[in-house]
């Protein structure tokens, strides 16, 4: 009984001590465990940037289209023979034929000769339309695939609006999202624009300069903002009146080279003076462009008269 009083009067002094122990333990600890580390200051992370895409090349290579190469293209609407001769074929037999003719300049050129398919893309009509445009419209879509050959075989495809009484603007911005594209440039053809109450093959057509230039903004803005190379603008014209103004015509725009194409046909002296014709009052920085007609042409050029026309030679050719 002794013992265990003993014991029980133990305890409590044992617990004071083991509090006495902690205590004394806690009021050490600084003294003998190293210091936590400073917290490390914050860091800014780097921001990431990737460099924009490159901008694609063109068929022939680099980005900017004359001089430096030239275009030799079949002219006319995909399934129509009688629109010209890119609708006498399908589309793979259309891109050897186009090969075929850019190998017959290639020896006369001493630059590279990229096949072309020059596509009607709205058509001008005999009748107004559902809209009362004068126009028949080609789906995109419908399109597609000729571009993708063309693509795929290293040509360029330039799409060819006859707008009627419609605008060449709104007529363009349907097909944005082809010109989106490195390898699909815009031709103008004034003689299928009509005034009010003008009729295909009762007047020729005309444009004033003001409108050309509103396209050529929209494709030189549309051209930069996709990163693309150079584009090319072709504007039709056999007759003076054709394009109204054309001193006024904006070809500054490094992103678009624009190119007079000479769309008259006949004898060798009918084409000649139309050609002549043409180059007087010529605005600054345009190219050139020649058509020859199969069957219009008495005789049709061959490739070396074509390119001797002078006093520059053309640098797109187009067949119809």
């Amino acid at each position: 009984m002794a013992a265990t009083r003993r014991i029980r009067l133990l305890l409590p002094l044992f617990g004071v001590l083991l509090v006495l122990a902690g205590c004394a333990t806690s009021a050490a600890a600084p003294l003998d465990a190293a210091a936590p580390p400073s917290p490390a200051p914050p860091t800014t992370a780097s921001p990431t940037t990737s460099a924009p895409p490159p901008v694609p090349e063109l068929p022939g290579g680099g980005h900017t289209l004359f001089p430096g190469r030239t275009m030799v293209a079949l002219y006319g609407h995909p399934g129509v023979p009688a629109l010209g001769v890119l609708g006498e074929q399908g589309v793979d037999a259309s891109v050897q034929r186009a090969r075929d003719l850019a190998d017959r300049y290639a020896p006369l050129t001493g630059e590279p000769v990229v096949p072309a398919f020059e596509i009607i893309t709205t058509v001008a009509s005999s009748a107004p339309g559902a809209d009362g445009d004068y126009s028949n419209e080609s789906a995109p879509e419908d399109l597609v695939p000729w571009v993708d050959e063309a693509a795929a075989a290293g040509m360029y495809v330039v799409l060819d609006l006859q707008p009627g009484r419609s605008d060449f603007l709104t007529q363009a911005r349907r097909y944005t999202d082809l010109l989106r594209r490195p390898n699909v440039g815009l031709a103008l053809d004034p003689e299928w624009r009509l005034r009010a109450g003008q009729k295909h093959r009762v007047q020729v057509g005309s444009v004033d300069a003001a409108e050309v230039n509103a396209v050529a903004t929209w494709l030189a803005d549309l051209t930069r903002e996709a990163r693309l190379p150079q584009k090319l603008l072709m504007l039709h014209q056999f007759q003076a009146q054709m394009i109204r103004n054309r001193e006024q015509l904006v070809t500054d725009r490094d992103e678009l080279s624009v190119v007079l194409h000479a769309d008259g046909f006949g004898t060798r002296a009918e084409k000649m003076e139309t050609w002549d014709r043409l180059h007087q009052a010529v605005p600054a920085g345009v190219t050139w462009g020649w058509k020859n007609f199969y069957d219009e042409d008495r005789p049709m050029f061959d490739p070396a008269d074509t390119l001797a026309v002078g006093p520059v030679r053309p640098v797109f050719v187009s067949y119809q």
